[in-house]
Formats: structure tokens, sequence, C-alpha cells
């Protein structure tokens, strides 16, 4: 058995285990030793592991990982959410479809805050859920919304999913961060226009909200948006003028989050004691994933299959566009059956080297993952996504859900096909900071 047919074995081996529902940061752990043990030996197989475990967990660049994801934690405990749809709600709210508007508008603010999806997708349901079922919103639109509008919280930055990108591919995380802003903004109005075209042709489905008087909008946009626009620009404009490195930045956004919390007085002990502990469980998780990605990756990387892969993909007499579709595809059918967070560390290795010999901006080639993966999150039969909102809502079928998220999902195709045309949508500010 050759070398590249030994990793398109261990590349179906893989799969097999995620059907069996086995741990993903497990399978990619065992699967990668013992493919690198029978390619190479067995003292070189732990050695790899042994390195790959150490190099996570004792890397100072990983620290990001649990300083963003606490960054987002403090906002949940701490009611940050709450005042940030109380603020967009006021300014939306009386538009056709205002408190679904308003709901989009708040995943954007948070995410700038919080880097994961599907934090996102549990505060807002807790927050944006009862008001929209008090105005008798349609429940599929209403929790459809949730459900697609978190996926801006790892469009915008900060983002766990561009930091895991930057982690796999060595790009810079700076301008990954800085790549996510206009195509996150991009992706929002799209979503809008989704939901305010929905509601015009059935206004049934979306009744408007009460009108708000334009002093209460401003004094709503005060109270409850200023910090969020203050924490961002403290992170996102430090990176962007070179202040600090994106470690730096999650702590420079950790402790100012963690101030206006306290500044508040809307964190109680109990409250900072769960954010630790909610970030701690899932950096931990994310960091076993990583260590599966680089064991798993390496073993690959001795194997060649990657090169062979990418090789053979520049040779095909198809256009790179023609290519970037196959690749599109092949993430909107697996993120049917895995995680976000594991399918970016398995693929990588394999569809980035083709990328680069296509001939993509590796940072451009980012942002479109991103937004692939996106498509996941709101697909059955996993949707990570649609399964929080429907524990938060019981009374909402969860086929419903789905039911509800096609149009997001065919908004998401919009956005990429716009990327695809227009890249500079993704890489107009990392040019300032090469």
């Amino acid at each position: 058995m050759t070398a590249i047919e030994v990793g398109l074995l261990s590349i179906l081996v893989v799969f097999i285990l995620l059907f069996a529902r086995m741990p993903v940061a497990y399978i990619m752990i065992v699967v990668g030793i013992m493919g690198y043990a029978y390619q190479v030996s067995t003292k070189a197989a732990l050695s790899v592991a042994v390195s790959a475990m150490y190099y996570t967990f004792a890397n100072y660049s990983f620290i990001v990982i649990p300083l963003f994801v606490w960054m987002g934690y403090i906002a949940f405990h701490s009611g940050i959410s709450r005042r940030i749809y109380d603020a967009t709600y006021k300014v939306m709210g009386s538009l056709p479809a205002g408190l679904a508007l308003a709901t989009i508008g708040a995943c954007t603010a948070f995410g700038a805050i919080c880097g994961s999806t599907t934090a996102t997708a549990a505060t807002m349901s807790a927050v944006a859920l009862p008001e929209m079922n008090r105005y008798n919103y349609d429940r599929s639109l209403s929790t459809a919304t949730i459900a697609a509008s978190a996926i801006l919280g790892v469009m915008i930055p900060p983002s766990v999913i561009f930091i895991l990108y930057g982690i796999a591919t060595g790009e810079s995380i700076r301008q990954l961060f800085l790549a996510g802003i206009f195509p996150g903004i991009l992706l929002m109005i799209v979503f809008m226009i989704v939901v305010y075209v929905q509601a015009v042709f059935n206004p049934e489905l979306a009744p408007a909200g009460p009108k708000v008087k334009l002093l209460d909008k401003v004094k709503a946009v005060l109270g409850g948006g200023v910090e969020v626009i203050l924490i961002f620009i403290a992170v996102i404009g430090g990176l962007f003028y070179g202040i600090f490195t994106p470690t730096e930045a999650g702590g420079v956004g950790a402790f100012a989050t963690l101030i206006v919390a306290l500044f508040r007085r809307q964190l109680s002990l109990n409250g900072l004691m769960d954010s630790m502990r909610d970030s701690v469980r899932l950096s931990a998780m994310i960091m076993f994933l990583v260590a599966g990605a680089v064991i798993y990756g390496r073993f690959l990387a001795v194997t060649g299959l990657p090169t062979a892969l990418a090789q053979w993909a520049v040779a095909l007499p198809f256009p790179p566009v023609a290519i970037l579709v196959v690749i599109l595809l092949i993430y909107l059918i697996l993120g049917l059956f895995i995680d976000a967070l594991a399918l970016i560390l398995l693929t990588v290795p394999i569809f980035y080297p083709v990328a680069i010999q296509l001939g993509f901006d590796p940072i451009w080639f980012g942002v479109i993952i991103v937004l692939a993966l996106g498509m996941g999150v709101i697909t059955p039969p996993v949707g990570a996504n649609v399964y929080v909102v429907a524990g938060v809502d019981k009374e909402t079928p969860v086929m419903t859900i789905f039911k509800g998220a096609w149009p997001f999902l065919l908004a998401i195709f919009v956005c990429i096909a716009l990327l695809v045309v227009f890249p500079q949508i993704a890489l107009f500010l990392p040019g300032y900071v090469q």
C-alpha cells in the first residue's frame, strides 16, 4: 500500500468513526498516531504526539483562545447581550419584521465581543425569542432568524473559527480578524433583506413592533451600544494599528468586558465563577481538537496526500472557481454531519494546499471557509445552532426551525458569490496591515 493510499484510508477510517459518534479529538489523535507509526515508526509517532500535545497547551500564542472565549462568557453572564438587544430593538423594532431585524443587528454586535456561534445562538434565544413570541411572530421565522444570525458571531471578530484557521495554516490571525469585518456586515445586510422581504410579502409572519421616540432610541444606543463599540474599537483598533498582538488583544478584550460588567454591577460572584468554568470547559475542548488536528495533520504530511491532492486539483481542466465550488459543496455535505470546530481542523490541512496551488489568497479563502462552515450550523441533521435554539424554545419542533432556515442558507450562497466576484470585500482592510 502506497503512502497516499494510506492517507486516503485514514480519511475513510476517520469518517467511519465520526459516524459512530466517537469524540473527534480522540479520533484524530488515535488515527494520526497509528498512521504515523505505520508510515515511520512507533517511536517517532509517540514523539510527534507528545510534542504536539505540549506545543498546543504550552504555546503562548494559543492563550488567545481562552481569552476570547472568556470575553464572550463574561458578556453572556453579565447581561451585556440583553442591553445590546434592547438598543437594536428600540432602533429597528417599529419596522416590518423589526424585532427580527433587531435580532440580526444584536447578533452582529454581540459577535464583536463573542467568538462562538453556539454561544450567540443561546444568548439571543433567551433574549429575543420572548419578545418575538409576544408580538406573534411566526415561530419558524423567529427561531430560524436567531439560528442563522448567530453565524455572525464567528464572522465578526473576534472569532474562534478564524483563530483555529490561523493556527492550522500559520496565517495572521490579525489579518483574518480584519478580513471578517466587511463580509460580516455584508452577511448581516443580506440576512436583513431576507427577513424584510418575507415580512413585506406576508406581514403576518413578522408584525411591526411599537414605535419608539427618537430620544428613547438615542438613550438606548448610548446605554447599550456604546460599551460594545468601545470594546470592539479597543480590540480591533489595537490590532489594526499594530499596538498589540492577537494574544494581547484577547487580554485587552476580556479585561475591558470585565470592567464594563463590574461597572454596571450586573456580574455577580456566581456569574463570574460560571463564566470561568464555562470558558475552561470550552477552551479545553478546543485545545484537544487543535492537538488532535496537529497530530493528524503531521501524519497526512508524511503520506504526501495534501500535496498530491493539490497537484491533482491544479491539473484538472477546470477553472479555479469551479474547483472552489466543489470544495464548498464538500463543506456543505460534511457540515451536515460534523461540528464546525472539528470540520475546520479536519479539512484545512487537505484543502489549504489546494487553495494555495490554485492561486487563491489564503486570507480570502479563510473567510470563504468560515462562511461555508456557517451553512452546516443551520442544516440537518447536525445543525448545532438549530438544536441550541430548540433547547431554549422547547415548544417549536426542530424541523420547523430547519424549514425556516433555508432562505438564510441561500443568503449565505449569495454572500459567498459576492466575495468570489469582489474579493476586495474581504481583503480591503488586511491590505493596510501587511
